[in-house]
């Protein structure tokens, strides 16, 4: 009994941590297309904004969680706002990374996926997100979050069990690209509502609060790290 699961284990763990092949170039610049034309329509992007706000919240929260800070849960709203609440000290490095963590975490995230592709671990990309959102999950103190999470995660799981080896590695693609892409449309628009006057309490704004350092530096910031990782993240997976 202990060897018949110890090797079923060991086949598991073969095929997640095991490579797959890469799909062909058009597969790949199609999935590049599918996730601009859920991103840069405004109608599409509406809803499409709340996976976006689903890996700035859990960055936010993560990062809050690895600088020691108590994470206490995590809203997400339908106008794709969100809020994730710690506890610990109202300043220092650890306030400073957390707060940083939201706008930074969706694109990172894609370079670390197109990481993953380019090395041929589309199993293991799908089954990391599944883990992550299934921890984020646990955190989420509303109703609305916990739908919005329960779906993507479900969509995860779905693909991940009960499809063939090309239509998982063509929405793993579609998911990389669109953190990428969909990672640089937030720090714009951030950057447009402040010039309206309003965002008076955004990410920027705390982080300017908390440092001293004015939150256009901070906004220049957020652009850098989301087209850095865009410009990364596509040589790697044309790449590959």
């Amino acid at each position: 009994m202990d060897s018949t699961a110890s090797a079923s284990l060991a086949s598991l763990w073969d095929e997640v941590a095991g490579t797959q092949p890469d799909p062909d170039l058009w597969v790949v610049i199609a999935t590049l297309a599918v996730a601009l034309a859920v991103v840069v329509p405004h109608v599409l992007w509406r809803l499409s904004r709340n996976a976006i706000t689903i890996a700035h919240e859990g960055g936010h929260g993560l990062v809050a969680l690895l600088s020691g800070r108590t994470l206490t849960g995590i809203r997400l709203h339908s106008d794709t706002s969100g809020l994730t609440v710690s506890r610990g000290k109202p300043y220092g490095l650890g306030m400073i990374l957390t707060a940083a963590a939201g706008y930074t975490a969706p694109p990172l995230l894609g370079l670390g996926g197109a990481a993953l592709l380019a090395a041929g671990r589309i199993t293991l990309l799908l089954w990391l997100a599944t883990l992550l959102l299934v921890a984020m999950l646990v955190m989420i103190r509303n109703a609305y979050g916990a739908l919005t999470v329960f779906v993507t995660g479900g969509t995860f799981v779905l693909i991940s069990w009960f499809t063939g080896p090309q239509v998982q590695a063509a929405f793993a693609y579609v998911v990389v690209w669109f953190l990428l892409v969909g990672g640089v449309r937030p720090a714009f628009e951030l950057q447009a509502k402040r010039a309206r006057g309003g965002a008076g309490d955004s990410d920027a704004d705390q982080l300017s609060r908390l440092t001293h350092v004015p939150a256009g530096l901070w906004l220049f910031l957020f652009h850098a790290v989301s087209l850095c990782s865009l410009i990364g993240g596509a040589r790697w997976l044309l790449g590959a």
